[in-house]
């Protein structure tokens, strides 16, 4: 799925916390068509067994998930960098 030429920077991989609740991981800076972004966004949430959106073009999973998603996406063959 991933296209080495389209993406041509590391996806950013962080984690935030509100005022309140689990937190938020989020994916940005990923190259593709919102579409398959969705698809990914799918894909990713069944493996992780949470919820998320896509929210301004970036992944947002609930919860703190950054080990399993770099896991993941290097498995995919993105390029990440943790914040």
């Amino acid at each position: 799925m991933a296209d080495t030429l389209r993406q041509p920077e590391p996806v950013r991989l962080s984690f935030g916390r509100g005022a309140k609740g689990s937190g938020v991981t989020r994916v940005e800076r990923l190259v593709m068509h919102p579409t398959i972004k969705d698809q990914l966004l799918a894909q990713l949430k069944k493996r992780l067994g949470c919820g998320g959106a896509v929210k301004d073009g970036v992944l947002e999973f609930q919860g703190d998930h950054r080990a399993k998603l770099e896991q993941e996406l290097l498995a995919l063959g993105y390029k990440v960098k943790r914040l």
